[in-house]
């Protein structure tokens, strides 16, 4: 369990930040741009998950969660990625689980027939920007995957996620009913 007495601590006064193994990073380098990222979509999606209910809305506080495992895993250097009591690593059954709420929710939307436009009711309008914002995440971690090793489960699990947030989003639009299809070269 994490306490936290204080908030500040002026250890990051001088451009870095801690990491698990308690070694320091600056601030901008390309492991705390994925972990910002990240921490970036989980804001987005918690805007969003102010206007799901239900299973859905479960659904959201499962993945924030994640979100914030995921965060651990990317604050976690080194190439062993075996989770332990002490190392917080993604697992690839965190993105089964994913896959399995695409499957249910796929079932149950009207077929694409065109690319759509991320709108339409402001729960799916939001979920779509919580989509992209993943999307960035994911750009991140791949780019700090081309220097340092990244848990491959946690790549996955970020991809996946940006597939289970936009079939979300088309439920969110009365089951794909209500999506807003995009006319190519419609305003030429």
């Amino acid at each position: 369990m994490v306490k936290l007495n204080k908030i500040y601590t002026r250890t990051g006064d001088d451009g870095t930040s801690g990491l698990v193994d308690g070694s320091r990073a600056p601030k901008h380098s390309a492991r705390f741009e994925a972990i910002g990222a990240v921490d970036e979509a989980n804001s987005a999606l918690g805007l969003a998950a102010a206007c799901v209910l239900g299973e859905h809305a479960r659904d959201l506080a499962r993945i924030q969660n994640d979100l914030f495992d995921l965060g651990a895993d990317l604050a976690t250097p080194g190439s062993d990625f075996t989770p332990s009591d002490m190392v917080l690593r993604i697992v690839p059954d965190q993105t089964r689980w994913l896959e399995e709420r695409i499957d249910a929710l796929t079932a149950r939307l009207e077929p694409l027939t065109s690319f759509i436009l991320p709108g339409g009711s402001e729960a799916s309008a939001r979920l779509h920007i919580a989509r992209a914002a993943v999307r960035r995440a994911e750009r991140a971690m791949t780019a700090l995957a081309a220097d340092e090793p990244v848990n491959p489960a946690a790549l996955a699990y970020a991809n996946r996620l940006s597939d289970y947030l936009f079939v979300l989003a088309r439920e969110c639009n009365d089951g794909g009913r209500e999506d807003v299809a995009w006319v190519p070269g419609a305003s030429r």
